[in-house]
């Protein structure tokens, strides 16, 4: 945010000279806005920088591919990745000679089902235990860790459904914000 004039900045609690006449740095400040107006002094709002997980330098008019994009070098080429073959001691980290395939870059639907998959195993795996115990000692899971984990895998999978139904990066970020996970 700043203030204009004549199309340059006016720093605050900096003096400043216009038409040959000096103000001094608190000028700014004091001023009414008349004063401000009779000069052509305008302020200028920053510009909204939009959320950079789905906007490339926070610009609405530039929005993230929702798909995954098979990359390609600057002549249209696929771009291959190369494994590493780690099974040969003598010769470690040698490339592999399978079929190779081509590099992706992730889409943001991809990058979203990863994080709802992400917070969906944190937060199962905080009573992972309780499965762990019925399996092997045969002990009764509590029915609100049965009730709190079947939410959690519920939610996950309405979540990962309705970003794959996504269309565009606005519907994305509405599906985003609804996420509730009952804890």
């Amino acid at each position: 945010m700043a203030f204009k004039l004549n199309n340059e900045t006016l720093p605050v609690d900096r003096g400043f000279t216009h038409n040959e006449i000096q103000y001094p740095r608190n000028w700014l400040r004091l001023a009414t806005q008349e004063d401000k107006d009779r000069l052509g002094i305008t302020w200028e709002a920053d510009p909204v920088r939009h959320d950079d997980r789905y906007y490339w330098n926070g610009e609405l008019d530039n929005p993230k591919e929702m798909e995954d994009v098979l990359v390609v070098d600057k002549d249209g080429n696929a771009v291959w990745e190369q494994e590493l073959d780690n099974s040969n001691p003598e010769k470690p980290f040698m490339v592999n000679k399978q079929p190779l395939v081509q590099e992706v870059t992730r889409g943001l639907k991809y990058q979203m089902i990863q994080q709802v998959k992400s917070t969906a195993g944190s937060l199962l795996n905080q009573t992972d235990w309780y499965v762990t115990r019925k399996v092997e000692r045969e002990v009764a899971i509590p029915a609100d860790v049965v009730l709190q984990r079947a939410v959690v895998v519920a939610e996950s999978e309405r979540l990962e459904a309705a970003i794959t139904a996504s269309v565009d990066v606005v519907a994305l970020i509405e599906v985003m914000g609804t996420q509730s996970w009952g804890i």
